[in-house]
C-alpha cells in the first residue's frame, strides 16, 4: 500500500505541536483515502512543548503514545497521554481525546475536530490552561503546492477563548514507490494570547504550581497577577517553517518532523512591581516517531 498525505494529519501537527507534545500526529497518514476503516497506533517523541513560537523556560520534552480510528466515512476519533520526562519531572502531563470528521472532493479537502484537554495541574507547558479547542481547516491542491487556510477556537481555564487562524504553502515530495515522503512548510499563525496570560499567571514570574517545573521549591508562592496588554488583539504570532519527512514499510510509519519558529508580535507583560517587553527568540524543535497501522476489518483477497 503507497502512503498518501493526508492533510488533516499535518494539520494537527503543524497548529497543535506546534509544539506541545499534544495531539501531534503524522503528516502522511500511510493509508490511501479510499482505503477501508483503519486504526493508527503511535508512539513519539517531542524536544520541547512549543505552541505559538511561545514556551516555558524550562524545556518540556514529551513521550506521547496515542490510539486512533479513521472510518471510511470521514470519522475519526483519537486518545492519547503525554509523559513528561524532564529533569525532576517524570509525570503524566496531559490527557487528551480528540474526534471529528474529514471531507474530500476533487482537489479539495476539508475537516473539523473538537479536542478536550486534562492537563496536569503542575504542569508548565504553555498551554497548560486549555481545556478544548474546536479546529478546522481547507485545503486546496494546486499542483504545484497545497494552500491551507486553518481556524481554531481555543477554550481556556480562567479567561476567554483565544481565536487562531493560519495559512500554510506546502510541497509534498514522493519518491517512485510512493514509500518516502519530504514535505517542505511554510505556516504563518495569528491569533489572540489569553491562553499565554494565562499560562503567565500560572507558570511564570513566581507563578509555579505546586512543586512542578523543575524549580525544588517545596514552599507555596505568592500569587503574582500578570496582564498582557495584547492579549484581545489579533495579532501575527508566529512563522513555522517545517520539513515533515516519513517512511512507510508495509504497516510501519516512520517519521521525523524539525522545525523551526519564528515568533512575532511580543507581548507586553504587566505585574504589580514591573512592565516587561517580552523578548521573543527564535525556537528549533522537532519530534520522531513510530506508527502502526491496520484495517478495522479483515480484508478479502
Amino acid at each position: 500500500m503507497r502512503i498518501k498525505l493526508n492533510p488533516w494529519l499535518l494539520f494537527l501537527l503543524l497548529l497543535q505541536i506546534n509544539l506541545s507534545a499534544q495531539n501531534n500526529k503524522n503528516s502522511v497518514s500511510g493509508i490511501a483515502a479510499n482505503e477501508a476503516s483503519f486504526f493508527l497506533s503511535d508512539i513519539s517523541f517531542i524536544n520541547d512543548a512549543v505552541f505559538m513560537g511561545r514556551r516555558d523556560s524550562i524545556a518540556a520534552p514529551y513521550i506521547y503514545p496515542s490510539f486512533s480510528y479513521f472510518d471510511r466515512s470521514g470519522f475519526f476519533a483519537d486518545t492519547s497521554f503525554s509523559y513528561l520526562i524532564a529533569s525532576d519531572e517524570n509525570r503524566i502531563d496531559l490527557f487528551l481525546i480528540s474526534a471529528g470528521y474529514l471531507f474530500e472532493w476533487k482537489k479539495w479537502h476539508a475537516g473539523i475536530s473538537g479536542t478536550a484537554y486534562f492537563y496536569n495541574e503542575d504542569s508548565y507547558n504553555v498551554r497548560s490552561e486549555t481545556v478544548g479547542d474546536l479546529s478546522g481547516y481547507l485545503t486546496y491542491d494546486l499542483s504545484i503546492l497545497d494552500v491551507s487556510l486553518l481556524a481554531s477556537t481555543f477554550f481556556n481555564n480562567g479567561s476567554s477563548a483565544d481565536i487562531f487562524t493560519g495559512l500554510m504553502l506546502d510541497k509534498p515530495i514522493y519518491n517512485s514507490d510512493h514509500s518516502f515522503v519530504i514535505d517542505p512548510t511554510l505556516t504563518i499563525y495569528a491569533g489572540s494570547q489569553y491562553f499565554y496570560e494565562e499560562y503567565y499567571n500560572t507558570s511564570r514570574l513566581g507563578n509555579r504550581k505546586g512543586q512542578g517545573a523543575g524549580n525544588g521549591n517545596t514552599q507555596p508562592m505568592a500569587s503574582n497577577l500578570v496582564e498582557i496588554k495584547e492579549a484581545s488583539k489579533f495579532q501575527v504570532l508566529n512563522i513555522e517553517v517545517g520539513l515533515p519527512v516519513q517512511y512507510q514499510h508495509k504497516h510501519f510509519i516512520f517519521s521525523f518532523t524539525p522545525v523551526l519558529a519564528l515568533p512575532q508580535s511580543s507581548a507586553t507583560i504587566t505585574t504589580a512591581d514591573a512592565v516587561i517587553t517580552e523578548d521573543l527568540e527564535s525556537t528549533f524543535y522537532f519530534s520522531a516517531g513510530i506508527s502502526y497501522w491496520f484495517h478495522s476489518k479483515k480484508t478479502q483477497n
